[in-house]
């Protein structure tokens, strides 16, 4: 069986950063997946699933209210790895294009207070396990470690 894309990145060299992952097209249109790598894989730890949770409903909320991406946001999730998230935008980009929304994202992360979106038994299935303090922690590294100082080797994969 051939390996999947995703597969043939060089993990042993990829730095935290946002990376176009791939392109697909679906019927006229492209669909663009980013790889929002937020930890260093194999090197630094990994997050754990309390804030991984959480930032995925604080971004998921964000994304779909968004006055411009809300209605090209096809999905925003975790990656298995816990290494970092995906995000599927409708229309085709490039990296740089969308690291505006990226700071605009993650500031709102950040800075969030308050009741997390979604945080409920009515409105989902592991409500508990949410830590908006590491996902403040992750959001503000993110930030700093890369979309304040974002150059090339951040946003192209390494060959």
């Amino acid at each position: 069986m051939e390996k999947i894309a995703s597969f043939t990145i060089d993990h042993i060299r990829l730095l935290p950063g946002l990376y176009v992952s791939r392109k697909d097209h679906v019927g006229s249109e492209t669909i663009t997946t980013f790889d929002i790598r937020i930890t260093k894989p194999n090197e630094e730890p990994v997050m754990n699933t309390a804030e991984v949770h959480a930032i995925e409903h604080l971004a998921a909320t964000f994304l779909r209210n968004h006055p411009v991406y809300g209605s090209q946001t096809v999905y925003f999730g975790p990656m298995g790895c816990r290494t970092g998230f995906y995000l599927l935008l409708a229309g085709d980009y490039e990296s740089a294009a969308i690291v505006p929304l990226m700071r605009e994202m993650f500031t709102f992360i950040r800075d969030f207070e308050g009741e997390i979106p979604g945080a409920s038994a009515k409105d989902c299935g592991n409500y508990l396990d949410m830590s908006l303090p590491m996902a403040h922690y992750y959001a503000n590294k993110y930030l700093t470690e890369v979309l304040d100082q974002v150059s090339e080797e951040r946003l192209v994969y390494p060959d």
